[in-house]
C-alpha cells in the first residue's frame, strides 16, 4: 500500500532546535577534534547512487547537468551530487549524500569529499529525490540536518509519485527555522515553485523535474536535450555547407559556361572576319 505523506497540516508546531538557530550558509554543528593524530574519511558509504532509472536520470540528466550548465562560467560555484560532505571534524559516521546540491562563494573544482570544516560554507541549496526507503530520512532526519547546517533551500521531489503529496516540496531557512513552503499548481496535476537562491523556477513534468529561467523564458536543457541540440546544429550545420558546396559547383559550372560562349563568340566573330575577307578578294 502506497503511503502519501503531506507535509502542510493546517496547523505547524516550531521544532525545538538541536544546535543554536543557523544563519544561511553557516553550520551551527559543533566541531569534534579527533583523539588520534589522523581519521579517515571514507569517500563513499556503500549506498547505491539512485534507487531506479528514474532517479538516475533526474538526478544526472535534469538537476546536474543544467545547473552545471547554468553556472559553467562562475569559478566560485560548485555543484555537485551524491558526495559525501562530512559536518563534524574527527567523526567519520558525521556525514550525509545530498543527491544534489549547489554551494556559492566556494572555488569549482574535483573534490574527493566536502569537509565542512575546510570549506567553511555549508550548501546553500539542497535537491533530495525521494523513495520508499529514503522519504522518512528525506523528511525528517536529513531537513533537521540540513536547517541545522544552514541549507538557505531544501527540495524533495518523488519522481514516482508515491510518497509525497504534492511531488513537489520545499523548505526556505527563515529566521534560524525551516519554514515548508507549498508549491503552486501549474496545468494539470503539475506544480511550481521558485527557488530565490538559484533565480529558477522549478516545475514537475511528469517524472521529470524541470529547471525553468524566468528572465529569459525559456527551461534550461538535459543533457538528452542538450545533445539533440547538438545534433540538430550539426545536421543543420552539414545541410547548410551541401546547400554551399552545392551553389558553388553551380556559379563554377555557370563561370566555365559563360567562358565557353565566349570564347564561342570569339571564335564566331573571327570566323566571319574571314568570310568577309574571302569575299571582298573574289568581288575584287
Amino acid at each position: 500500500m502506497v503511503e502519501f505523506v503531506d507535509l502542510y497540516p493546517t496547523t505547524q508546531t516550531r521544532p525545538a532546535p538541536i544546535y543554536p538557530w543557523p544563519t544561511a550558509g553557516q553550520s551551527t554543528i559543533p566541531a569534534e577534534r579527533p583523539a588520534s593524530s589522523r581519521v579517515e574519511y571514507p569517500e563513499s558509504d556503500g549506498e547505491p547512487m539512485a534507487e531506479t532509472d528514474t532517479h538516475r536520470d533526474q538526478m544526472t540528466d535534469a538537476l546536474l547537468h543544467p545547473l552545471k550548465e547554468r553556472f559553467r562560467h562562475d569559478p566560485n560555484v560548485y555543484i555537485s551530487g551524491n558526495l559525501l560532505l562530512y559536518y563534524q571534524e574527527g567523526n567519520r559516521r558525521a556525514c550525509v549524500a545530498p543527491d544534489v546540491f549547489v554551494v556559492f562563494g566556494v572555488p569549482k573544482r574535483a573534490r574527493r569529499t566536502y569537509k565542512l570544516w575546510k570549506e567553511a560554507k555549508a550548501p546553500d541549496v539542497v535537491f533530495e529525490l525521494t523513495s520508499k526507503s529514503t522519504y522518512r530520512d528525506d523528511l525528517g532526519k536529513k531537513r533537521l540536518l540540513y536547517k541545522e547546517l544552514g541549507v538557505q533551500e531544501y527540495f524533495l521531489f518523488d519522481p514516482l509519485r508515491e510518497h509525497l503529496h504534492p511531488p513537489l516540496q520545499g523548505f526556505y531557512l527563515l529566521g534560524g527555522y525551516y519554514a515548508p513552503v507549498g508549491p503552486d499548481r501549474f496545468g494539470e496535476d503539475e506544480w511550481e515553485m521558485h527557488s530565490e537562491v538559484l533565480g529558477l523556477t522549478l516545475r514537475t513534468y511528469g517524472r521529470i523535474l524541470r529547471l525553468y529561467d524566468p528572465e529569459r523564458n525559456h527551461y534550461l536543457l538535459t543533457s538528452p536535450e542538450e545533445a539533440q541540440a547538438r545534433r540538430d546544429q550539426a545536421r543543420a550545420r552539414r545541410a547548410a555547407e551541401a546547400r554551399a558546396a552545392k551553389a558553388e559547383t553551380r556559379a563554377a559550372e555557370a563561370e566555365t559556361r559563360a567562358a565557353e560562349e565566349a570564347e564561342a563568340r570569339r571564335a564566331a566573330e573571327a570566323e566571319i572576319i574571314q568570310l568577309r575577307a574571302l569575299l571582298a578578294h573574289q568581288s575584287s
